[in-house]
């Protein structure tokens, strides 16, 4: 896979560390939520029907943010307190192509290794590194995992919108869930203390 020249996206580079999850461990977390190789493909077929909508799903999760002060809050300069509009739109850039790589649902090593750097990014240890901001330098991991609803809930609409039937529409949606929540998890990692993950 090669890397778009997004500012700051590093998948599949050295500027990634291993994550400290085995493949063999996310390979139970997988059969914990019961992912199956048919969500994997029901997520690839979500690619195709996405690409071209990435900007507009990007509206609606950047309207929910911006529309929710105690989640802007932590794209705001602690110099003035006014939103870093640089710092979200590169941001932006980054998370549109994750609503790609989740839809490609190459889960690889160097897949696994992105999903710890992205907890990274949210947790005091690099958060705001990436793009040289000065914002609050943590995010509760409680904002982390509460995302995971609106995120995915307001998917559904995107994915029906090629003429797909509804329940391939369903299952293009709950293989999304299930994505979603397992990374939510494995971005987790350093927000868990030492030995309790």
């Amino acid at each position: 896979m090669s890397a778009p020249a997004i500012a700051g996206y590093t998948y599949g580079t050295d500027a990634v560390p291993r994550s400290p999850v085995t493949l063999e461990e996310f390979e139970l977390l997988k059969k914990s939520v019961l992912f199956t190789d048919e969500d994997a493909r029901y997520l690839r077929l979500s690619r195709d029907v996405l690409a071209d909508q990435v900007e507009q799903v990007l509206d609606v999760w950047y309207g929910f943010v911006g529309s929710n002060e105690h989640l802007l809050h932590y794209f705001r300069r602690t110099s003035d307190n006014q939103p870093d509009e640089h710092y979200l739109a590169a941001v932006r850039k980054r998370f549109g192509q994750w609503i790609l790589d989740t839809a490609a649902a190459n889960y690889d090593q160097k897949w696994l290794d992105y999903q710890y750097e992205i907890g990274l990014r949210h947790h005091r240890t690099k958060k705001n590194r990436t793009d040289g901001v000065q914002t609050p330098e943590h995010i509760p991991f409680r904002y982390v995992a509460a995302l995971l609803y609106p995120i995915t809930a307001t998917l559904k609409p995107f994915l029906a919108k090629k003429g797909h039937d509804a329940e391939t529409v369903d299952k293009m949606h709950q293989a999304w869930v299930k994505s979603v929540l397992l990374q939510v998890i494995l971005w987790s990692y350093p927000y868990v203390k030492e030995g309790d993950f």
